[in-house]
């Protein structure tokens, strides 16, 4: 049994950090956004459907995201064609990842996919561990990116779902505006809660989907105490 985590958190929350802790404890991650890089290369699979729909943003055989991007961003009509294209694709990738990790008799496989409850993809998951942090910190991470401003961090936080949403609708919350260290901790929790008992993540998702309180999930502390 595979018991699927759904990793997710707005922009700038850390959950690519997040992400590589799971990996560190040798959980494997299939992370979207790489997966959608990796089709829109040169030879990927999204290449041919975005140059039929997007002629300009194809360069040398390969999807150039910066103009791809200035083409959708704002176009309601543009980014439907887009995700058309790739939502598919997308789906492929993960049935296949997932498919591995049940061959493969992995314990615990994490999807991180940021639009993961706006979405819908997290019908396939066990449960959901949301990354969160305090909003001034988030603004700080994302406003130091290269290109970034103050008004394109509020086009993309209008399309993304309020971070105090996703903490209520998720079983678990990895804190990441306390220091790495605590986040670490969390997910260790995490994982050896689930290793100990793969179905305690569907137990805290029907305990908590029964709640009228939508309590929280408590991840029990290991028997050493770490």
């Amino acid at each position: 049994m595979t018991v699927v985590v759904g990793l997710t958190g707005s922009i700038g929350m850390g959950k690519s950090t997040t992400a590589d802790m799971f990996r560190r404890l040798g959980v494997p991650v299939h992370d979207a956004d790489a997966a959608v890089h990796a089709m829109m290369r040169a030879g990927g699979e999204a290449v041919a459907a975005v140059a039929a729909a997007f002629p300009s943003a194809v360069r040398n055989g390969a999807v150039d995201r910066a103009t791809l991007g200035g083409l959708v961003f704002g176009d309601a009509a543009a980014l439907a064609r887009l995700e058309a294209i790739v939502h598919p694709l997308v789906t492929a990738r993960t049935r296949r990842f997932l498919a591995s990790c049940r061959r493969h008799r992995r314990s615990i496989a994490v999807l991180d996919v940021p639009l993961l409850l706006e979405g819908g993809g997290y019908r396939r998951c066990d449960l959901v561990a949301v990354v969160s942090a305090p909003a001034f910190l988030q603004r700080q991470r994302v406003l130091s990116r290269p290109g970034m401003t103050t008004d394109r961090l509020a086009r993309i936080l209008a399309k993304q779902m309020p971070d105090a949403e996703k903490r209520r609708r998720g079983e678990v919350v990895i804190p990441t505006g306390l220091g790495r260290a605590v986040a670490m901790r969390r997910v260790t929790r995490l994982v050896a809660a689930l290793r100990r008992d793969p179905n305690w993540g569907k137990k805290t998702a029907c305990v908590r989907s029964c709640s009228t309180r939508r309590r929280r999930a408590w991840i029990p502390k290991p028997a050493t105490g770490s």
